[in-house]
């Protein structure tokens, strides 16, 4: 199952300070870059509710030529759903009672639908007195439209338009574009990575959309095509070794279990570690297994790689 509160963490911790530059210009032109901190995450319990929340991402960074440091709180949101407002105030009081500084609250909306817009504060008030009221910034991602981030030289912006507003229709086309961009971008291999996974998570094509993606790659310049390829091709050689290893991994799971009963989950987390080359040498040698001490054995005088 696609963990996506975690592939979200990791791009916004990544390129945290391009997505402060493409969504808070003003922000970001005030931020001391080399002061940039994350913090640990923080895990509370709601009391009323019962339930245990863990803050998405916390940034302490100082301004610009001032002593002052403030905590840049975003939270992803991948579904809609009611008392979020609540749920950001909580966040934001809870943070201003650990760290005692000026705190920046957004909450990044990557949800597909409803399109409708989601409100950006949350109010308390009785008998026309305003008790409190609480505003959030909000990136709303399925009420932006792509087109408008064609031109943004920003990772960020590479990865997110595949989640913006867009028909049916152009989703080969929108793919494209952001491989144009990231391409553009020349990153490192790693960070390259991330976000092609990104865009290939969130605008995996079938069959009739592969053919239009083709299509449309093949009307741009070659110099600019190459490097989209190569952009390609890494994904479908990162496949391959997936297939590979998920086949060679199911084959000795089963011998392992035909041979020895039920599997220990420790013995079960070592083995999905290992490299198919691995993998194919344990099936071999679980010919000679009698007991799971031979498998524990295995696998603690296992060469490291």
């Amino acid at each position: 199952m696609l963990d996506h509160d975690h592939l979200f963490k990791e791009l916004l911790q990544t390129f945290f300070l391009e997505f402060i530059d493409l969504f808070f210009p003003n922000v970001g032109a005030d931020l001391d870059r080399q002061s940039l901190t994350f913090l640990d995450k923080e895990i509370f319990t709601d009391v009323t509710e019962g339930q245990k929340h863990e803050v998405d991402l916390v940034a302490r960074v100082r301004f610009r030529q001032q002593d002052s440091f403030f905590l840049i709180h975003v939270e992803n949101q991948a579904n809609s759903q009611s008392g979020f407002t609540k749920r950001m105030f909580r966040y934001f009081a809870r943070l201003d009672e650990l760290y005692n500084l000026p705190i920046y609250p957004i909450a990044l909306f990557s949800f597909d639908e409803p399109p409708r817009q989601e409100p950006n504060s949350y109010r308390v008030e009785f008998s026309g007195f305003v008790v409190l009221n609480f505003h959030f910034q909000v990136i709303q991602l399925n009420r932006l439209n792509w087109r408008d981030f064609l031109k943004q030289h920003n990772p960020i912006a590479s990865a997110l338009m595949s989640k913006m507003k867009m028909a049916p229709r152009e989703r080969p086309r929108v793919k494209l574009e952001c491989l144009r961009l990231l391409a553009s971008l020349r990153l490192d291999p790693a960070r390259m990575q991330l976000i092609s996974t990104f865009v290939d998570t969130y605008l995996r094509l079938n069959a009739q959309e592969q053919e239009l993606f083709q299509e449309e790659l093949a009307t741009i310049r070659p110099a600019e095509r190459e490097r989209v390829v190569q952009i390609v091709t890494s994904w479908m050689e990162e496949g391959l070794q997936q297939g590979a290893k998920n086949e060679a991994l199911t084959y000795t799971m089963r011998l392992l279990t035909h041979r020895l009963g039920l599997i220990p989950p420790q013995s079960q987390d070592q083995i999905s570690q290992l490299t198919v080359s691995q993998l194919e040498n344990l099936g071999v040698s679980v010919l000679d297994f009698r007991v799971p001490e031979d498998l524990t054995h295995w696998l603690d005088n296992l060469p490291s790689q």
